[in-house]
């Protein structure tokens, strides 16, 4: 299942996330952003559990910003296993 989210707070656009039925994250991409970063993040984070991937990134923060990529990542995390149970 593939699931997109428009990001909110942060320099890059949008999250792309990719699970399987057991929930476990195929891949990740982030449009916009740091570039070389946010790649890191994605492909350290292929093959995690969703759910774990959530616990280690939500609420991370980027400078003063409320907010950061990483957080953003876990909210389209959320959302996807959000629409995957429904």
């Amino acid at each position: 299942m593939t699931y997109s989210r428009k990001n909110k707070g942060v320099c890059s656009l949008s999250t792309e996330v990719s699970l399987t039925e057991d929930g476990v994250i195929e891949s990740i991409a982030v449009v916009g952003g740091c570039n070389g970063n946010l790649k890191g993040v994605c492909s350290l984070l292929q093959g995690l559990r969703a759910e774990d991937a959530v616990s280690r990134l939500k609420g991370l923060t980027c400078g003063s910003k409320p907010t950061s990529c990483p957080d953003q990542i876990a909210l389209a995390l959320e959302e996807a296993m959000a629409q995957a149970n429904a």
